[in-house]
């Protein structure tokens, strides 16, 4: 068909003459729409013993798909993502935990999935963590055939393998309108006759604590050799947290999120909040910890994500949920004390309310989309936290100096003597015969 005449025709006409012509012959794709489309006849690739799958969100609406992960159903918050690559990374990325994960990127899963290789530190090099963490996936187009040279699996050997449910076929352009409209919502993934969308109990996962779920149950060590030592409050850290910290030469000491970090405040060089998924505020141990440690710590502080949120709600401020949330590789953030602007990875439902700052506060940066708070930062002590992700593993490195900068000036501190503490405030020291035991090789 001619291009011009296509533009011309009336839609009715051309949606009529589209359906025809695929008629005879079997098509790999065309999207999904709400119910009511009336294409729906032609919504998701056919082939031999595929099943059904369902997307219902509690607001109503409902698109049909194929299957190609895991004949389960779930619920969970509906979410997406805009990142372009990096799929493996964010399925297994802690954030994500209790959600349902819809890729905007048209096509997914054309490299395959990679191999559970690890690195000198004894991290998976591919993967943000050991498993996939979302409760499921949604994309526009499902690619059957995968090429890459590091790939070990397709992406839909690796969600059935994992018991993750995964629908194709979807017209995710319109899911994701109908979510930037009513905001993030609770959805049910249902395949074939497993159960239908019906019979699925609406359970909100943000009532639960997600950061105790995600979190370490123990003490454990990566870079045992490092110089300094950096305590790294886990919420659900991703694992290139670790690794970008180990690179700079530090020891880090990943301890649970309401470990109690105050008691051994003189043992760390440094500390540091990771990501983690949900509300920051079911963290109630985790903020009163760094209130603590905000009026005796001495030496530098720094959180990302989540970190950001819980060091916010430490000093004062107040956090609030977000309309869709910010998710993707390509989110602008303007460094308040430079006015440059960077492009960061960030995966968010929350964020911190500065319209007010508590006194000897600041902001760090603002997103230069929504106005959104990217960071806040101590006047006068090393104190810092970001809302994005300077360690992106898929997305930008523009701010990935942010760990040499923390690392460095915990590394001068030490050197110069600055005390752990404030004087008069004695902190247990920490066993490190005990916590080398729990060291990962």
């Amino acid at each position: 068909m001619p291009v011009l005449a296509a533009l011309t025709m009336n839609p009715v006409t051309a949606a009529k003459r589209s359906v025809l012509s695929l008629a005879g012959a079997a098509f790999k794709r065309s999207l999904a729409s709400a119910v009511s489309s009336p294409l729906a006849a032609h919504h998701y690739p056919v082939t031999p013993g595929s099943l059904t799958a369902h997307l219902k969100l509690k607001s109503g609406e409902t698109f049909t798909g194929g299957s190609f992960g895991a004949p389960v159903s779930t619920v969970g918050e509906t979410v997406f993502t805009t990142s372009l690559v990096g799929y493996p990374e964010s399925m297994t990325d802690p954030s994500y935990r209790g959600q349902l994960l819809v890729f905007t990127q048209p096509l997914i899963g054309n490299y395959g999935v990679p191999g559970r290789a690890r690195d000198g530190f004894g991290l998976l090099s591919h993967f943000e963590s050991e498993k996939i963490q979302c409760r499921g996936i949604i994309v526009g187009d499902y690619a059957t055939k995968y090429s890459h040279w590091n790939a070990v699996e397709s992406l839909s050997e690796w969600c059935e393998r994992e018991g993750i449910p995964a629908i194709t076929g979807v017209d995710t352009r319109a899911l994701v309108h109908i979510l930037r409209g009513q905001g993030s919502t609770l959805g049910s993934l249902s395949v074939g006759g497993e159960k239908a969308c019906d019979a699925i109990e609406w359970v909100d996962p943000n009532v639960d604590n997600l950061v105790a779920q995600a979190s370490t149950d123990s003490v454990r060590v990566f870079n045992p050799n490092g110089d300094v030592n950096i305590a790294l409050i886990d919420c659900g850290a991703k694992y290139n947290i670790i690794r970008s910290l180990c690179a700079q030469g530090a020891r880090v000491s990943l301890v649970p999120w309401n470990h109690n970090i105050v008691a051994e405040l003189d043992s760390y060089d440094g500390i540091f909040i990771s990501n983690g998924p949900g509300s920051p505020t079911h963290c109630i141990e985790t903020i009163d910890q760094l209130r603590q440690a905000f009026d005796v710590y001495q030496r530098p502080i720094f959180g990302i994500c989540m970190g950001n949120q819980l060091m916010g709600l430490a000093a004062g401020l107040n956090a609030y949920k977000l309309r869709f949330g910010n998710r993707g590789h390509n989110q602008p953030a303007v460094d308040l004390t430079t006015g440059k602007c960077v492009i960061t990875s960030q995966n968010h439902g929350y964020a911190l309310d500065d319209s007010v700052m508590p006194s000897g506060w600041d902001r760090f940066y603002v997103n230069a989309n929504d106005g959104s708070n990217e960071g806040i930062r101590h006047l006068e002590k090393p104190f810092r936290s970001v809302q994005f992700h300077p360690e992106a593993k898929g997305g930008p490195l523009d701010t990935a100096y942010l760990f040499a900068e923390f690392v460095d000036q915990v590394r001068a501190m030490k050197a110069t003597g600055v005390a752990a503490t404030t004087a008069g405030y004695n902190s247990v020291p920490v066993d490190a015969a005990k916590q080398q035991q729990s060291a990962t090789a």
